[in-house]
């Protein structure tokens, strides 16, 4: 198997195989934020056609540009799109209906604001998480608002396609202004550096703190009602991980959590 380097420019081969098969809009889907501790999940979508260009220079997975870049991109692809939009599903609907359904719940959102109708969906991956299953999910379901498309998915798409590189820059550079704006109030979180995922510093602030009204209060999140061994082990494994590294495995369970708006103090990130 080849690995797909940073140095590797998607392009829009497989874009296009699939519109040549009759389609008019395609849309390219990925999601951010699935692996984080608090904050959204949020799917970008972009709709391309048989005319589209090639993407933008510079446009690559999300995880592979620095901020700055993603944030240069982000009109270009505006411009370059058909239609683009993104979706959002807060904390409390991942607590309330489990993140698969939370990740649908956001891109149905992405799919109601595109200003037009796509014949396919394709996502990064390997599972769709976009069609409602026939049966309810252990969570239940949510009445869909808006007409799903087909759905296809490829893995490594996001490295691959350069439609669901310039969606995965429209998801990510979206969520993380959010974050940035929740960090303000939230400052010893350090949400405006970690975006939420489980860095060293959020850890040590959800240790001393406890978890806010953001984060996933059904998940077993690291270092709550922990003992400080435990902290520093957690933390630890943190600074050895890699940093492209989003996907955590957090078993469920309820944790208290600070309803007040602001932050038990405003202590700056460290």
């Amino acid at each position: 198997m080849t690995a797909v380097g940073a140095s590797h420019r998607p392009t829009l081969r497989l874009e296009r195989s699939l519109l040549r098969e009759g389609r008019t809009y395609l849309a390219a889907a990925d999601e951010v934020g699935r692996g984080a501790l608090c904050g959204p999940v949020t799917i970008g979508m972009v709709v391309i056609t048989e005319a589209t260009r090639t993407a933008p220079q510079g446009v690559r997975d999300s995880k592979l540009l620095s901020a700055k870049v993603r944030e240069r991109l982000v009109p270009k692809i505006q411009r370059w799109a058909v239609s683009y939009s993104v979706g959002h599903a807060s904390p409390d609907e991942i607590d309330e209906f489990g993140i698969m359904v939370a990740l649908r719940m956001a891109g149905h959102r992405a799919l109601a604001g595109l200003s037009v109708e796509p014949d396919l969906v394709l996502l990064d991956g390997n599972h769709d998480y976009l069609t409602p299953p026939v049966q309810p999910g252990l969570f239940g379901e949510v009445p869909t608002a808006v007409v799903v498309p087909p759905v296809t998915t490829a893995i490594k798409a996001d490295l691959r396609c350069a439609a669901v590189a310039a969606a995965s820059i429209l998801a990510k550079t979206a969520r993380d202004a959010q974050m940035v704006e929740l960090g303000a109030r939230y400052p010893a979180y350090c949400w405006q550096e970690n975006k939420g995922y489980s860095a060293p510093d959020h850890l040590e602030a959800l240790a001393r703190l406890g978890p806010t009204a953001h984060h996933r209060r059904s998940w077993n999140l690291p270092g709550v009602g922990a003992s400080a061994a435990e902290i520093a082990s957690a933390i630890a494994e943190v600074e050895d991980a890699t940093p492209l590294v989003e996907e955590v495995a957090l078993r469920p369970s309820r944790n208290q959590h600070l309803d007040s708006p602001q932050p038990p103090n405003h202590e700056e990130c460290s």
